[in-house]
């Protein structure tokens, strides 16, 4: 079970099987390297998928806080726009009014000139 390798050292596996021994070693530190980068690949990925689901986060809240004032806006508009309607049927129903007390004080005016000048043809 003993035996001498290319420069005369002795050695207890035979040249072959310390051939395949060393290549399977070295196979094995690349595949350990290649993984080794592998897993510093996918940990850069994993970073950079982090950092933009953390983006696409803040775009959201963003968006989200956006649609919100629009819709604070809008009813905000709309409780005007139903203030101002009211106004105007306020202010519409005290033109009748007015309109109402001209005509009447405009008949009282004709009555009371009407009795001045028949005041004034009796005389």
């Amino acid at each position: 079970g003993l035996h001498f390798d290319e420069l005369n050292k002795l050695r207890v596996l035979e040249p072959e099987v310390a051939a395949q021994t060393a290549q399977l070693r070295e196979q094995c530190r690349a595949f350990v390297d290649k993984t080794a980068e592998f897993q510093n690949i996918v940990g850069s990925l994993i970073e950079l998928v982090d950092q933009l689901a953390k983006a696409v986060e803040s775009e959201k809240m963003k968006a989200i806080g956006a649609r919100n004032l629009l819709k604070s806006i809008a009813k905000q508009r709309e409780a005007q726009e139903q203030q101002l309607q009211a106004l105007i049927a306020e202010k519409k129903m005290q033109l009748e009014r007015y309109r109402i007390e001209y005509e009447t004080l405009c008949k009282i005016e004709a009555d009371q000139n009407e009795f001045i000048d028949q005041f004034i043809f009796q005389k």
